[in-house]
């Protein structure tokens, strides 16, 4: 028996239809993934162009055994978006909550509390878990300890990590995308598309900083657990979450297969994925109470 799950997070970036769905037909038929996200977590500009290719995928990755849960938006601030937040709130169905006005219209339903909440310590878990969270995926900035704590506090709450994958830091109301185009957020031709995996920001000086993913801010290197998979799971962790990116994103399933299954150590793992055409370098710092920009080592 594998030691962890893995879990496929929701997609981020905004890719077309067509990529969109020979992607999760691919997760569908080839995948260890137990389970999957869908849904828009970052632009809801995007949703009418995703959403019937998201109801195929959902049809397709539910016939194949994995369990599907529908991720909300990140920041609903519109109107718009508050009334299709809601819609998802009155699911029966376990739902990811991104946004604590989800949480609010969502009553005693199960859902997943998403790592957009500001879930920092075992109070908070406590109160979600009363209000019907069935499943933590940790704030990316946790530590090992701080998430150890969590799971010491409520033993039987699943939890998930972002183990591969830039890491989402913040939201905001401009879109960084539409601005560095010299467009305007309404009219911004959904420019964020030329860029599968976001785009890298440079300091003055030329290094490299960050990414923007339309309204959103990533780091620059892709995360990694940076230990074994036995320190993982004696702190709490149940899932390993990863993110997609326009990587081969079976390759790097397969890779953490095997780790999740303590076949391959955490060194082994980071050598593989360092070979394979990521969008920036690997780190792993939070985790270990670093500074999230922290190189992962690989030998």
């Amino acid at each position: 028996m594998a030691v962890a799950k893995l879990s496929l997070g929701p997609l981020l970036f905004n890719w077309s239809p067509e990529v969109t769905e020979a992607f999760y037909a691919r997760i569908a038929d080839e995948s260890p993934f137990d389970r999957v996200y869908l849904g828009e977590v970052v632009c809801s500009k995007r949703i009418p162009f995703l959403g019937p290719v998201l109801a195929r995928a959902a049809e397709r990755l539910i016939g194949a055994g994995k369990t599907v849960v529908f991720s909300s938006l990140a920041l609903p601030a519109t109107e718009r978006e508050q009334s299709m937040s809601g819609a998802l709130a009155a699911v029966e169905d376990e739902i990811e909550v991104n946004d604590m006005s989800v949480l609010l219209r969502r009553g005693r339903r199960p859902f997943v509390a998403g790592p957009f909440l500001n879930v920092y310590n075992e109070l908070a878990a406590r109160q979600l878990v009363a209000m019907g969270c069935v499943r933590l995926c940790a704030n990316i900035e946790l530590s090992l300890d701080a998430i150890g704590a969590i799971h010491k506090s409520v033993p039987d709450l699943p939890i998930e990590i972002h183990a591969f994958g830039r890491l989402p830091l913040a939201l905001s109301g401009r879109c960084y995308h539409a601005r560095a185009h010299n467009l305007h957020k309404d009219a911004c031709q959904f420019v964020c598309d030329r860029d599968p995996d976001g785009r890298s920001v440079r300091t003055v000086e030329d290094q490299d900083f960050l990414a923007i993913n339309g309204i959103q801010t990533l780091s620059n290197g892709v995360h990694v657990p940076g230990v074994s998979i036995d320190r993982l799971t004696a702190g709490g962790v149940t899932t390993l979450r990863l993110s997609p990116h326009s990587v081969d994103m079976i390759a790097v399933a397969r890779l953490f297969d095997a780790f999740a299954w303590n076949a391959m150590e955490a060194v082994e793992l980071n050598a593989r994925l360092k070979a394979l055409a990521l969008p920036g370098p690997l780190v792993s710092g939070y985790l270990l109470g670093k500074p999230g920009s922290q190189a992962a080592r690989c030998a």
